[in-house]
């Protein structure tokens, strides 16, 4: 068998972890080890960059930050996930380039295009086999997390009008590759969403049995 690639996508509060564990499982039962990893903070060094990226007291630039975000990945993908995937392991991953595309190519108007090029030269161009989008309006999002966590990290306490052009990305971004792509509403019910994504992976494993 060979290694699958999967990234979870979408805006601050989603849920991209709570359905990650969920496919973590769902992989345990048909007998595929997972590795389940995350951008930024995947690595030791990425851990570092994370602590920056996500909780600096200062200004940081936003091209210093989109620089900071496609140094994690080179390193994560060259350290942790091509060698899992050459391993034939799954790869299951919270965020990839198409967060980037968002947040700091929409988000932060520095030009989805720049930023693309920027990720696809960082990781060789490797692609996801499939990236689950998990939609959700910013203001029900942010609704979510002000009630589950004590306090919001530097992008999550950002204008809903920044979060609001992500989500905008993001959906642009599937439109633009829908083979690749399944977008997934979250306001529904947990088990709504949760069997809509459990159908596609099994597809996507017969598929690279």
């Amino acid at each position: 068998m060979r290694g699958v690639f999967i990234t979870l996508e979408g805006g601050d509060g989603a849920g991209k972890s709570t359905h990650a564990a969920k496919l973590e499982a769902l992989f345990a039962e048909h007998g595929r080890e997972v590795v389940r990893t995350r951008e930024p903070g995947g690595t030791e060094l990425g851990m570092q960059l994370r602590q920056i990226l996500l909780h600096h007291p200062g200004d940081l630039h936003p091209r210093a930050e989109a620089l900071i975000f496609a140094a994690d990945r080179a390193h994560h993908i060259a350290s942790v996930v091509r060698p899992a995937l050459e391993a034939g392991k799954v790869v299951l991953q919270d965020r990839y380039i198409d967060s980037s595309v968002a947040y700091q190519g929409s988000g932060r108007d520095l030009g989805p295009d720049e930023i693309r090029s920027l990720s696809e030269w960082a990781t060789e161009g490797l692609q996801p086999d499939l990236t689950i989008l998990l939609d959700l309006d910013p203001e029900i999002a942010r609704s979510r997390m002000q009630n589950e966590r004590e306090g919001l990290d530097r992008l999550e306490s950002l204008e809903l009008d920044f979060h609001r052009r992500v989500r905008e990305q993001f959906l642009a971004q599937a439109v633009a590759a829908p083979e690749r792509y399944l977008v997934v509403d979250v306001s529904q019910p947990l088990e709504t969403v949760a069997e809509r994504i459990r159908s596609r992976v099994i597809e996507l494993l017969q598929e690279c049995a």
